[in-house]
């Protein structure tokens, strides 16, 4: 009897083309991004890498050479994405997703070169977010490229926030720097005397502004405050030595001394005079809280840049390891595929680009959130101008009554959510994606940093020795360098879990986690393919893990879920950027093959494209869900005691005599009993009886049905690695070695 032949799924064709990120990443419909991600790109394959090509990292200095990167810079746009129209920018409304894309284009050849350009939008993002209005016109115009017809340059920031050592990266809370009054006149502005010294300041070399952080040192001034510096200013601005780096030489670094005097309308905000004391209307820490909130997003894309960069070169190099051996002859699969004849190679480089496709998918996210998020906060500021609510503590009221609402409605379906009385729309929308803003920002962060720079040195690894010298196609052992310090950047590791542990367990998100379970179980039923039903018995492990630990206690009696109890909640943070990552990967995947149908330039070689995206989700869903159940089980476990051979451990192990009486009884039960204590006190040759796990029953369910959710997910790496093996690529890379 004659049997069908099975259908080979179509197999990935090329490289993902740009039509299909822009439709992977949300931005499709956005031709004025499409057209900066082609100018960034430009630069950054071509004067950027023949800067890197002819040795433009080998020096620490600020030389003419890199200098003309700013104005490449310049002169391509990228100078000019962070200003309005109206302040001679480019883009009007929020700019997260158009800082990520350039950052990303600029990092997938050199991070220092993205570094550079970031670190001036850094530089006015204090007065961005929190200046006032005549502050931001006239930096915001100074700092944007000069129009056609103007003869000038333009400004050029530093953001000066760490002190020197041994100060530097304890605590951004801690200034050394300080601000006093040296004059002021009754009627007239007062005038201050800055003095502060930094430690790592980018793009000092070259900067005509600093915005810094500084403490009162005068009884007249009250707390902190970030403070503007110009390099005219009088007394010292001493740029200092440049930093010995060993990574990211392309941007300017260096420890800089400033003594200078400035009046006080250069405090970040303005200020307000009560009782003779000049009160400034923002500390230092809430102008960083929020430019952190939204720049370390663009680090997070750097990384992300890096690891998909390394794609094309590892291929090209695996395929031709072995050309030009007597045994390699042209049409022999020693010749054609080289190191990919074998699966090690191509399921190691699977899980390389499995993971760049996440961290992409999980930083573009989070600048997609904060562009949502950038106009409701100024709509929710005259909402609270219309209500009349003044003060913190009334606003943080309305704001968690409005979070409780949204948490309830969150957990209906969407039939009943529909049907619910709502106080306010905006106020709802602003607190779901202010919760999930929360999370998202140092997740990205954190994990695509962190783990991404580990997963760099892999793809390093992948090129063998050639992957340590300066001539390796993509520069991948400068870029591996790069993201060690990346990791560091705009707070260390430790600062994102911190951050993580106190925002992943508000009950907002909460309930939105709950949400994705539910969300995940329903994309699995109709694309199982995607790993997506792992990935909910993962979240499901996760949210039972931190309940477990919020209400329960040590061998010793101490309470397990703390702000102090660092060794509990900074895993369960990072088990949580897995999750979050490997499911913004997913949602990107669908988005791409419901929209890519549409699209007569991606629609040839979707179903290929699709279906290695798609094993690559499951790739990374399994990888995901593996590290969940592993930290979990470590959390969930490891904080118990192991019973020992004492009267306490051995009392609910059976005795030998009482085994054979009832063996006459039950004839085999010896065979099932565990932990026999025999007459004499001996016992099986081990640390202590098996532990007795009855408090985690639910637990262990869990994880026998999460082992069991694996299923496949080899079969998918199987599927992607043969994808790898016959893909085009170029012939060359677009930019030189």
């Amino acid at each position: 009897m004659a049997t069908a032949t099975p259908v080979q799924p179509e197999l990935l064709r090329t490289l993902p083309s740009d039509a299909a990120r822009q439709l992977l990443w949300g931005f499709a419909d956005r031709y004025d991004l499409q057209m900066l991600v082609q100018s960034a790109r430009a630069v950054a394959r071509g004067p950027v890498a023949r800067l890197v090509a002819n040795g433009g990292r080998n020096s620490h200095e600020w030389t003419p050479a890199k200098a003309e990167m700013l104005e490449a810079f310049d002169s391509s746009g990228i100078t000019a994405v962070f200003m309005d129209p109206e302040e001679g920018g480019l883009f009007a409304g929020p700019k997260n997703l158009v800082l990520a894309l350039v950052a990303f284009e600029l990092a997938w050849v050199d991070g220092g070169a993205a570094t550079a350009s970031l670190a001036g939008c850094l530089a006015l993002a204090p007065i961005h977010e929190r200046g006032t209005p005549e502050q931001q016109r006239h930096y915001m115009r100074l700092a944007a490229p000069p129009q056609p017809g103007e003869d000038r340059k333009p400004w050029r920031g530093a953001f000066c926030l760490t002190e020197p050592i041994p100060y530097v990266g304890v605590d951004t809370g801690m200034l050394n720097g300080k601000i006093r009054i040296v004059e002021w006149k009754p009627g007239e502005e007062p005038m201050l005397q800055v003095e502060k010294r930094g430690r790592f300041i980018t793009n000092i070399g070259f900067a005509n502004f600093v915005t810094a952080a500084v403490d009162s040192g005068d009884d007249r001034i009250k707390g902190s405050c970030m403070v503007i510096l110009e390099e005219d200013d009088p007394g010292i601005f001493d740029r200092g030595t440049p930093t010995r780096k060993m990574v990211h030489q392309l941007s300017s670094t260096g420890d800089p001394i400033f003594n200078l005097r400035i009046p006080a309308s250069r405090i970040v905000g303005g200020y307000d005079i009560k009782d003779g004391v000049l009160v400034p209307r923002h500390t230092h820490s809430e102008v960083i809280e929020a430019v952190f909130r939204r720049t370390r997003v663009t680090v997070g894309v750097m990384t992300a840049a890096k690891l998909l960069s390394a794609v094309e070169p590892v291929i090209r190099y695996q395929r031709g390891r072995f050309r030009g051996a007597e045994t390699a002859t042209p049409g022999s699969v020693r010749y054609e595929l080289g190191l990919q004849a074998r699966e090690d190679s191509l399921h190691r480089l699977t899980d390389v680009w499995a993971t760049g496709e996440a961290s992409a998918s999980l930083a573009f996210a989070a600048a997609r959130t904060f562009d949502e998020l950038d106009p409701l906060e100024k709509e929710i500021e005259k909402l609270y101008a219309e209500r009349g609510i003044m003060g913190g503590r009334a606003k943080a009221k309305l704001l968690r009554e409005a979070a409780d609402q949204a948490a309830a409605l969150v957990q209906l379906s969407p039939a009943d959510a529909r049907k619910q009385p709502q106080n306010s729309d905006l106020l709802l929308r602003f607190v779901m994606l202010d919760s999930l803003a929360d999370v998202l920002c140092p997740a990205a962060k954190l994990w695509n940093t962190g783990w991404g720079a580990q997963m760099m040195r892999e793809a390093v690894s992948l090129m063998g020795g050639y992957g340590i010298t300066e001539d390796c196609p993509g520069f991948l052992g400068n870029k591996w360098m790069d993201a060690q310090l990346e990791a560091t950047y705009e707070g260390p590791e430790a600062v994102q879990r911190r951050q993580l542990s106190v925002t992943m367990t508000q009950p907002l998100f909460l309930a939105q986690l709950r949400s994705w379970v539910r969300e995940m179980r329903e994309i699995a039923s109709e694309h199982p393919g995607t790993g997506a039903c792992a990935l909910a018995t993962a979240m499901t492990m996760w949210l039972w893990t931190l309940d477990h630990l919020q209400h329960s206690k040590d061998a010793d009696g101490g309470k397990l879920y703390q702000s102090a109890r660092q060794g509990v909640t900074f895993p369960l943070a990072d088990a949580l950027c897995w999750l979050m990552a490997a499911r913004c990967q997913i949602l990107d995947v669908l988005r791409l093959q419901r929209q890519g149908a549409e699209d007569a330039s991606v629609s040839e070689g979707l179903p290929g494209l699709v279906n290695f995206l798609t094993d690559l989700c499951h790739v990374q869903s399994a990888r995901a869900s593996g590290e969940v159940a592993r930290i979990c089980a470590e959390l969930v476990f490891g904080y118990d005691r192991h019973p020992a051979w004492d009267e306490q451990g051995t009392r609910g192990c059976w005795h030998k005599d009482e085994l054979d009486t009832l063996e006459g009884l039950i004839p085999g039960i010896n065979s099932y009993a565990l932990d026999v204590v025999g007459s004499d006190g001996s016992h099986p040759k081990k640390a202590g009886p098996c532990v007795s796990c009855h408090t985690a029953g639910p637990f262990l369910s869990l994880h026998t049905k999460l082992d069991a959710c694996l299923t496949g997910s080899r079969l998918a790496k199987d599927r992607a690695a043969e994808a790898i093996s016959k893909l085009m690529i170029p012939e060359a890379l677009d930019y030189p070695a």
